[in-house]
């Protein structure tokens, strides 16, 4: 079972918004902090998008994320004194770093309803970044830890939804023993459920706010018999009839 990682299993908006709050008071701006949360969750979404395009490394996206936040409450910053700011920024985000209250216990009952289940990670970033993150959370990866294989975009050159990065971290798991069935839970639909069902697996939505998606994605996942769930609590008994470890 594979597992998107940020606003899956990790409370990555959650961390961000506290993490920008936090820095935009340290630097004494004076800003609506709702506003200011919204800013650079917009700035977040389109210069990340930009790495994964190749448009930007990823040390570029932070800085021209943290140089574009700045200017926009009256503090111009160099190239140097973005990356210095987006370093205290990332201080503050890292303090608030968490899991999803239902993502343990999914674990668990995962763990107790197909016994021999093994769990990965496939996601759109920097392994070292990623790994960081899963080590603070308590998900180290490798024996002893629970999660036996971290695919990262950075290290495959390919993002999801690409099939190949799910063809990479299926190839992972074939290496250490035959693989029967998998699934894919993630919280985008296009990015992860869609596209791991197109490769093959289970693709499952975790729509944690119950959005409605527009066409064509609607109609996509219809088609390629995407899941969908508002928790991770739903894993198991969806799953129960699906998967099976031989």
């Amino acid at each position: 079972m594979l597992f998107d990682l940020d606003d899956t299993l990790m409370a990555h908006r959650e961390a961000v918004a506290a993490g920008i709050v936090l820095h935009l008071r340290e630097r004494g701006y004076a800003a609506d902090e709702a506003a200011a949360r919204a800013l650079w969750h917009e700035l977040e979404e389109r210069h990340y998008h930009a790495y994964l395009a190749g448009e930007l490394s990823f040390e570029g996206q932070r800085r021209a994320r943290a140089a574009e936040f700045a200017l926009a409450h009256g503090d111009p910053l160099d190239d140097e004194s973005a990356g210095a700011w987006f370093a205290t920024y990332f201080e503050r985000y890292r303090e608030s770093w968490a899991l999803h209250d239902d993502a343990m216990p999914a674990f668990e009952e995962i763990e107790r309803t197909l016994p021999g289940v093994r769990f990965g990670i496939i996601t759109n970033g920097e392994p070292d970044f990623q790994r960081a993150k899963l080590v603070r959370l308590g998900l180290e990866v490798g024996h002893p830890g629970r999660i036996e294989h971290l695919v990262a975009s950075g290290a495959e050159g390919v993002t999801k939804p690409d099939r190949r990065i799910f063809e990479v971290a299926l190839e992972r798991f074939a290496e250490d023993g035959a693989v029967s069935g998998a699934a894919f839970i993630g919280d985008r639909l296009r990015t992860d459920a869609i596209g791991a069902a197109e490769a093959g697996l289970i693709g499952v939505w975790l729509n944690r706010s119950g959005e409605r998606p527009g066409e064509p994605e609607a109609t996509d996942a219809a088609a390629a018999g995407v899941l969908e769930i508002r928790t991770l609590a739903e894993l198991a008994p969806l799953l129960a009839d699906r998967l099976r470890v031989e």
